[in-house]
């Protein structure tokens, strides 16, 4: 299924994205077979060691158009349509059944949906623990007496983490828009005030060294009083830069020795997402929270049908996870 073009809002960035990845467009013959790679070397998979995270993607809608969202959610891109109540129940019906420990939430954003309440309550008192993506904003704020209804009875077991790309102001708002700064970072500092567990996904710019970017996320949680340890990866996330259309190496089979990596370190040996696209009758199972749309990464339509080997046939398999170090999961 081809990605639905993104239409921008009024408040989306007007020039390019700060965090923009920079080189060669990717070679054509690159990520085009699921066996091998363009040089003929055996492509490197990974095989599914247990469900540990299972993702749900409650929709593409979004109040934000972000420059480089990774799954290009807006306003008025529902590629990804709401997802039920109902269908989340039955599949973690099937997540409590083979001890799936975490359920993650992302969108688009996820307190759009007008599900979306009843799915976490159902989530947490199922007894799984819950991540939810969100941007902190309005959306999220609407629902602020029934997230402090759910912290009291469920507590640490429900964690909010906000996107806030950068520790600047003009970092973050070059990607997420004008005008989005103030009330994201509003949102966060309510979180922390009422004890909520949080953490933060933020990005590295072009240049930017990890420690540079944690003193400066630190300075700005000490500055506004936000209980996060900027130096814990757990609590402040930072993603690398992402574009499909730029060269990145492919992973073959040798590069687990060369890297010094194991298969069981990359995000789809222990994790699934469940999306529903537009025009499909029910949701299905993707392998990858990052590619919800490539037919390829599709693995049916039950976690049992979606626990197959997945061949690492995408420019974002290399550069998010393998490469980049990266992990959606808590």
């Amino acid at each position: 299924m081809a990605s639905a073009a993104r239409t921008k809002s009024r408040n989306a960035p007007t020039g390019p994205s700060p965090f923009r990845v920079e080189g060669e467009a990717l070679p054509q013959a690159k990520f085009s077979d699921p066996q091998w790679t363009a040089k003929g070397e055996r492509r490197a998979s990974v095989p599914l060691t247990k469900l540990e995270t299972l993702w749900f993607n409650t929709g593409t809608l979004c109040n934000l158009a972000c420059a480089t969202c990774y799954i290009e959610s807006s306003p008025t891109n529902d590629a990804l349509v709401y997802i039920g109540a109902q269908d989340v129940a039955r599949f973690l019906d099937e997540a409590q059944a083979i001890g799936t420990r975490e359920i993650g939430f992302t969108g688009g954003e996820p307190f759009m949906n007008p599900q979306f309440l009843a799915m976490l309550e159902d989530t947490l008192a199922r007894g799984f623990e819950a991540l939810v993506l969100s941007n902190a904003m309005k959306p999220m704020r609407r629902h602020e007496a029934a997230l402090l209804a759910l912290r009291e009875r469920f507590g640490e077991r429900l964690t909010i983490r906000v996107s806030l790309d950068h520790h600047t102001q003009a970092g973050h708002e070059g990607e997420r828009g004008p005008n989005s700064w103030g009330p994201g970072l509003s949102g966060l500092k309510w979180l922390s005030d009422n004890g909520f567990s949080i953490a933060v996904a933020g990005r590295l710019l072009p240049g930017e060294g990890m420690e540079d970017a944690r003193g400066g996320y630190a300075q700005l949680f000490a500055e506004h009083s936000i209980r996060i340890d900027a130096h814990d990866p757990m609590r402040l996330v930072l993603f690398p830069e992402m574009d499909e259309t730029k060269d990145i190496a492919e992973i073959t089979t040798d590069c687990w020795s060369i890297l010094g990596k194991s298969p069981a370190e990359i995000m789809c040996a222990t994790s699934r997402m469940v999306v529903h696209r537009k025009g499909e009758d029910a949701p299905r199972v993707a392998a990858c929270t990052l590619i919800p749309y490539d037919e390829g990464f599709d693995m049916g339509a039950t976690l049992e049908e979606a626990s197959g080997e997945i061949a690492l046939n995408h420019p974002h398999c290399a550069r998010f996870c393998v490469l980049g170090g990266a992990s959606c999961s808590a």
